[in-house]
Order: structure tokens, then C-alpha cells, then sequence
């Protein structure tokens, strides 16, 4: 189980970098433009670069403090904070009826649910 743990936290992460550096540093209209980014024509550029740092903060948030062994009980705190994104997320699409990406984000919900439970129960850091 801390195999598939380590391997889910992993994949997370990987989604987590590359979506929070898309926000932090593409430029809004861009992203805009591309499948999925319609919700940023709504949304201030603050709004969109904030997500995208969470979102970095989120990828070394699941990885960083297991290897380092420093506060690692915040690897299953930021699992829960991105199931609240995911729902978020899942809302938003929802509202513009975009349904392929409402369950791309009940996938990464559901392994963030998976990590924070794992790692909050049965193979727990602390």
C-alpha cells in the first residue's frame, strides 16, 4: 500500500506542477483559448495566477515533506486541501458543461482522497 501511496502522490504531484506552472506563467488569454481553459475568461488574472501557485504548492506539498521527513503529516492536509480544489474545479466545469473535465477532476479527487486517507490511517508518516 505505500508503494501505490508513494506512486499516487507522485502522479498528483506531476498533474499539480504542470497545471500550477500553466496558471502562474501562461498568460490568461492564452489559456483562455486552450480545452478547458474557458473558465479563465471569467476569472481575473490574480484569481488565475493565485490557483497556480497553490497548485506548485500542492505538487511539493504531496512529495517534499515524506522525503525530507519534516512535518510530513502536511502530505495528507494537502491531499484534503486538493480534494476542496478538485470540487471547486468540478463545479466550474460543471457550470460550463464540460463533463470530460468534470471527471478528469473526480479522478484526481479521487487520488488525493486515496493518499489523504492512506496516509492519515494505515500507513501513516507520524
Amino acid at each position: 500500500m505505500n508503494l501505490a501511496l508513494w506512486i499516487a502522490a507522485g502522479l498528483l504531484a506531476t498533474v499539480a506542477l504542470v497545471g500550477g506552472i500553466s496558471k502562474t506563467f501562461v498568460p490568461k488569454e492564452k489559456l483562455a483559448g486552450t480545452p478547458g481553459g474557458e473558465w479563465t475568461e471569467d476569472a481575473g488574472v490574480g484569481f488565475v495566477r493565485t490557483l497556480g501557485v497553490l497548485e506548485l504548492l500542492a505538487a511539493v506539498g504531496l512529495i517534499l515533506p515524506a522525503v525530507v521527513g519534516i512535518a510530513p503529516v502536511l502530505v495528507p492536509v494537502t491531499a484534503v486541501c486538493w480534494v476542496l480544489l478538485m470540487i471547486g474545479a468540478m463545479i466550474t466545469h460543471g457550470r460550463l458543461g464540460q463533463v470530460r473535465f468534470v471527471l478528469l477532476n473526480l479522478v484526481y479527487l479521487a487520488l488525493a482522497a486515496f493518499i489523504a486517507s492512506g496516509r492519515l490511517g494505515p500507513e501513516s508518516f507520524i
